[in-house]
């Protein structure tokens, strides 16, 4: 969707990403060797930094609220791992779709930060946070009318023009209505930046014109459609006015 080369209607290729990939990119943590002490040690040796930090790493607890992502708690309380582990350690809270993670959620959360009461809040403030937020919250169902109606509520906020109608049929043409479908094939996939989700956007134009609030994920449906959205408005005015390639 950048400007760099156009946006085909994907074939039909799910994505098929190794989310739960274990063995890549998950950080190894050395454990210092006891070796034999000599005459001359007289002070005792210090941890080695490997051991201090395997030392630093605790675990929280943390509820989720709308809009969360592993990826973006994970970043937050710098999981060791990731977002990979964090997903290995709360499998069977999320589910089978790492994607989607729904809200009041209860997850184990490693993090190598200090406690701090900003940063790490207890798992009482959490919940009361959540409550707050499903008490004041719209609910949208989990399917493609739901991420519809609940990207035109931010966008309607946010100033971004679009009709319910152009978005969905400018969503049929590009994914069939599959938020995790990846474009390997086209010019963009060529130079490195495949389209995805269901706009298919190419990852420049999701970062350039990602809508704060939302999922910085661009498989997340809705922050998929909200910077789609946005990018459409720069470019030709609205998503209604889209009706091929863009």
């Amino acid at each position: 969707m950048a400007a760099r080369g156009k946006h085909r209607r994907p074939r039909t290729s799910p994505l098929t990403r190794g989310v739960v990939a274990a063995g890549t990119g998950t950080a190894a943590l050395a454990l210092p060797l006891l070796g034999a002490t000599t005459a001359s040690a007289a002070q005792p040796a210090k941890a080695p930094a490997a051991a201090q930090a395997a030392a630093q790493v605790k675990s929280v607890t943390y509820t989720t609220v709308k809009g969360d992502t592993l990826y973006g708690i994970a970043d937050k309380y710098d999981t060791p791992g990731g977002w990979r582990q964090l997903y290995k350690d709360n499998r069977k809270a999320v589910g089978d779709n790492p994607r989607l993670i729904h809200e009041g959620l209860e997850l184990k959360v490693r993090t190598a930060k200090k406690a701090d009461k900003a940063s790490t809040p207890t798992k009482k403030s959490a919940q009361s946070v959540t409550r707050a937020t499903q008490a004041s919250a719209k609910t949208y169902p989990n399917n493609l009318d739901g991420w519809i109606r609940q990207a035109m509520d931010i966008m309607a906020q946010k100033g971004i023009p679009g009709s319910y109608e152009s978005i969905h049929r400018n969503i049929m043409r590009e994914s069939s209505g599959n938020p995790l479908a990846i474009n390997n094939w086209d010019s963009n996939a060529a130079a490195g930046t495949p389209s995805k989700g269901l706009l298919q956007t190419i990852d420049p134009t999701f970062a350039a014109y990602h809508v704060a609030g939302t999922s910085f994920d661009p498989f997340d449906p809705v922050a998929n459609i909200v910077a789609a959205c946005n990018y459409a408005a720069a470019r030709y005015g609205s998503i209604d006015n889209v009706f091929g390639a863009y």
